[in-house]
């Protein structure tokens, strides 16, 4: 069984809690008050990629950067989405830098899936 194939069910897993705090973030966002734009965004984060991630673990078997660029697009808007969630919330983000961090990794992600278009499948 190859890596993408053993990873597939996490990006399941993960593809169905993105859409689940989407909606929730936007419905949070929709009777926020001052600050839900952050919420807003949050939830535009992860309803953006879950089916992202349902698609990857789907084609796992025919993208051979799958695995790396489900990481990095799972990763990134963890880290992307929950910054902005906790700078509404808590008062302060994750840690100095963890939107931009997670801005990069997703985008790192999206380049991982294009590079999958030059490496053959097995």
């Amino acid at each position: 069984m190859t890596l993408n194939a053993r990873i597939a069910p996490l990006f399941y897993l993960v593809a169905g809690l993105f859409g689940f705090a989407g909606v929730a973030l936007a419905a949070a966002a929709a009777h926020g008050g001052g600050d839900a734009h952050l919420v807003a965004s949050a939830s535009a984060m992860c309803l953006a990629h879950a089916p992202a991630l349902l698609a990857l673990a789907i084609g796992a078997e025919k993208l051979r950067t799958a695995w790396l660029a489900g990481i990095l697009i799972g990763v990134g808007t963890i880290l992307f989405a929950g910054d902005l969630v906790a700078l509404r919330y808590a008062g302060s983000g994750l840690f100095p830098t963890a939107a931009p961090t997670g801005g990069f990794a997703i985008m790192f992600g999206w380049l991982a899936i294009a590079a999958g278009a030059f490496v053959r499948p097995r």
